[in-house]
């Protein structure tokens, strides 16, 4: 969820060598034994351990049996989605929607990204239980949830990444946090036509559109790298939170796929929003706009040795001038950026959002997540490949973990991905994980959480968390 707030990480505890000058077991192996012993976690210092989920062949479920785990899950949500829609409250003036179960961790935050996700669900949840009455809810909530954001945005577009009843933005609070750079993720034009759809009217939104085009502004530009993609500010709240193409690395470096492919999208969703609106020179704008960055993407990012797609860092600067003078320039600095080799689940993507060429999206599906299960594991989409070295599957919740546990917007991201491309046998494959494996937590737990050993199953943090996890309902 974008939680990276800058304080005190907590501390990584060193695998020391063994007796008689053994060589020291990696963490990989370490994790690797607590799976196979059928650990129920492998966290520590939490005060409540949620039970294992019993490992099961995830690969096909017959009908029954998806009825079965599906019934269950629209049962809890339809239980539980009243609880996450909030009156207005302190400075939030609108009503809002909540990522989490009341007295949970997040519940009485309003997010960016999430609130997309949340309400995608919720709104497929009224859908499915052919539940008016909640539709009408929704349609009330999400359309205040967008609003708060809108209207506490700055005069230069900026819009905050998170508020509370209290505090309209968190991250720029100068006793908190004098130096971030970052804002809201670049959701709510999909946010604010998903609305429209439900609602079945724009008017609503017509007078705060010219907001969402100075947040574009504002983003390009604060945010444009010299090659086009736009860059993150620094490393806090970015969504992904520890992903290592970004997390850690200096300011402005980080052109992460995550960011350009959220952007992509939301340009063309605000594109068909223009055209509603009958303004036809923004129509245009921006879905030339959104043709431009992704012929970035495919430009830069997408690597055809490894078959996949890489955020890139920016900063390749020719310094020959500044640093020896006196001597002959000689060959040019040719590249303006180079791949961060490192295999996130963002690698994917591109294709998510139909990027990718037809040809690229089948190389990078067959060499990289059907080859092997560096990617592709027990409980579905890992979020970064085995095989790297920064592999980790332990609690965090400060910034929270994506180096490799399962989180449900993974498996969703990856999962439209495979079906735009007519990979319907694994997306379907992918679909039967996702929705046994919550099934199997709310049996085991009594709720969900947030994210998951993608080889045991196993809940690993935050217990009573909901929002994207609704979007399984799209799989069933």
């Amino acid at each position: 969820m974008g939680r990276s707030v800058k304080s005190t990480y907590r501390a990584k505890r060193d695998l020391k060598r063994g007796k008689n000058g053994m060589t020291p077991i990696s963490r990989r192996e370490v994790l690797a034994g607590l799976a196979a012993a059928g650990a129920a976690s492998i966290v520590t210092g939490r005060s409540e351990e949620p039970r294992s989920v019993v490992a099961t062949n995830t690969d096909h479920l017959s009908g029954d049996e998806r009825h079965k785990h599906a019934d269950a899950l629209l049962r809890y949500f339809a239980a539980n989605a009243p609880l996450l829609l909030r009156a207005p409250d302190g400075i939030l003036k609108h009503p809002s929607v909540a990522p989490s179960l009341p007295g949970k961790t997040y519940a009485t935050d309003l997010w960016d990204w999430d609130t997309l996700w949340t309400s995608q669900g919720l709104f497929r949840l009224a859908a499915l239980q052919h539940d008016e009455s909640l539709k009408q809810k929704l349609r009330e909530h999400v359309s205040g949830s967008l609003l708060n954001f809108l209207e506490h945005a700055s005069v230069d577009g900026q819009i905050p990444i998170t508020m509370n009843a209290d505090d309209p933005n968190p991250f720029r609070n100068p006793k908190r946090n004098s130096t971030s750079r970052n804002q809201a993720k670049p959701v709510f034009g999909q946010l604010g036509l998903l609305t429209c759809d439900q609602r079945g009217e724009t008017g609503w939104l017509a007078p705060h559109f010219d907001t969402i085009l100075r947040f574009y502004d504002s983003w390009t530009t604060h945010n444009t790298s010299s090659i086009g993609l736009l860059v993150w500010g620094d490393d806090v709240a970015i969504g992904d939170d520890n992903d290592p193409t970004t997390f850690g690395r200096p300011f402005f470096s980080s052109a992460n796929l995550l960011l350009n492919c959220l952007f992509y999208e939301d340009l063309r969703a605000s594109a068909e929003l223009a055209r509603r609106f009958g303004r036809s020179k923004d129509h245009d704008r921006l879905t030339a706009q959104a043709e431009t960055l992704a012929q970035r993407i495919e430009m830069y990012c997408w690597d055809p040795r490894d078959s996949y797609y890489y955020t890139v860092d920016v900063q390749c600067v020719d310094r020959r001038a500044q640093l020896i003078p006196t001597v002959s320039r000689g060959m040019d600095m040719s590249w303006k950026s180079l791949p961060l080799k490192i295999q996130m689940f963002t690698g994917f993507l591109p294709l998510w959002c139909g990027i990718a060429t037809r040809q690229n999206a089948h190389k990078l599906v067959s060499t990289n997540y059907l080859a092997d299960d560096r990617l592709c594991a027990q409980w579905g989409t890992r979020s970064l490949s085995s095989r790297e070295t920064m592999y980790s599957l332990e609690f965090s919740s400060n910034p929270s973990n994506w180096l490799g546990p399962v989180w449900i917007i993974v498996n969703y991201f990856v999962w439209k991905a495979l079906q735009r491309y007519g990979y319907k046998k694994e997306a379907d494959a992918l679909a039967d994980k996702t929705i046994l494996l919550l099934s199997k937590d709310l049996e085991a737990n009594g709720s969900l959480n947030e994210y998951y050993h993608p080889d045991t199953g196993a809940a690993l943090s935050h217990k009573g968390f909901m929002d994207w996890n609704l979007l399984v309902l799209e799989m069933i």
